[in-house]
């Protein structure tokens, strides 16, 4: 509701306001409330009833954060580490891409073919079913060689004049968001089994650097493609014809005047991108097992025979928090200056 609007209303309503934004503070805030203070609680304290107010209602104490320093609760450090590197790394890889992918539904215009988008799945299902059923190819084998045919024959075929519909650059956008739609289970089961028959061909992915991080650009690659969209259609096209008129490349219009006008976004974006792979929980889960698990997977194991152990959870989670919550912060300052603003004042 904007400023003028609450100023129509009447005392009464402008308390009920008010009333309503507190509770809804409340409710949000307190889960945050909660956990801090369980973090600094002992076990007698967690399990003997609800207590809500350090220094009175209970002592704190630093004996949570004392054994995860010391990796009685798991190896912190490294799985912080590692939930640093592979969300850093998959963020900024997810971002360039799909900021050239949004910048190129932009300014360019695409027609695909939907009879080309068939013959490359029929091609590609059939050529793996063939190569491994009559040619005797092992199920790695026949993937790496049906779909490069696939796809150099449905690029051919889109140049044909093939009936049916021609996709436009809505249609591809929302393919690339439909991607969204699928369920994490589904894609994570998929994504395991291709993993494990290209670790048969002597490529190790699971457990892996590598293949954590390119499931999680390929995850965070939608929701990139469709932020930075609006970015770039935010910046006047009068500019890059400006550039076109001194026949400077595409590739400079985009690295040396697109780029730097739409930093903010950039930013923006690979904030909220990063935001997505630290606190993904379900992909890691079936793709790692020891040396690359991330957070999340820490948080979840700290429990023992005696059950769920909430002092040791809630540190572990505490100490996950404070990243996104200083990214939080820094993101709600650059929406207020340049992301509700497609980056441009």
């Amino acid at each position: 509701m904007s400023g003028q609007g609450l100023t129509g209303l009447s005392p009464w309503s402008r308390r009920l306001v008010a009333a309503g934004v507190l509770a809804w503070c409340l409710i949000t805030v307190f889960p945050l409330y909660w956990v801090v203070v369980t973090a600094f609680k002992t076990p007698p304290g967690v399990v003997g009833g609800p207590t809500y107010l350090p220094f009175i209602d209970f002592t704190p104490t630093l004996q949570p954060f004392i054994d995860l320093y010391q990796g009685i609760r798991g190896e912190f450090f490294r799985t912080f580490l590692n939930s640093t590197i592979v969300g850093l790394s998959a963020a900024a890889i997810a971002t360039a891409i799909g900021a050239m992918a949004a910048y190129a539904l932009v300014r360019f215009e695409f027609r695909v073919r939907l009879g080309a988008g068939l013959a490359f799945f029929l091609l590609a299902l059939g050529g793996y079913l063939v190569f491994n059923n009559n040619f005797g190819f092992t199920r790695p084998q026949a993937l790496l060689l049906a779909f490069p045919i696939a796809l150099a024959v449905a690029i051919i075929a889109n140049r044909l004049p093939l009936p049916g519909p021609i996709l436009g650059n809505e249609d591809i956008l929302f393919w690339f968001v439909s991607q969204r739609m699928f369920p994490p289970i589904v894609t994570a089961f998929a994504l395991y089994l291709l993993y494990s028959e290209i670790g048969r061909l002597g490529f190790q992915l699971i457990d892996s650097y590598i293949g954590l991080t390119l499931c999680y650009v390929a995850f965070s690659l939608p929701i990139v493609v469709w932020l930075m969209r609006d970015f770039f259609e935010a910046i006047p096209i009068e500019v890059e014809e400006a550039a076109m008129v001194d026949n400077v490349p595409s590739w400079r219009i985009f690295v040396g005047i697109v780029v730097p006008m739409s930093m903010n976004g950039l930013l923006a974006t690979f904030m909220i991108t990063l935001a997505f792979v630290w606190n993904e929980f379900l992909f890691a889960l079936f793709l790692t097992n020891s040396r690359w698990q991330t957070l999340p997977i820490l948080v979840a194991g700290q429990n023992s025979q005696r059950g769920d152990e909430w002092w040791a959870i809630s540190a572990a989670a505490l100490v996950a928090i404070i990243p996104m919550m200083i990214m939080a912060g820094l993101l709600s300052r650059m929406m207020r200056s340049g992301l509700l603003l497609g980056a441009i004042k």
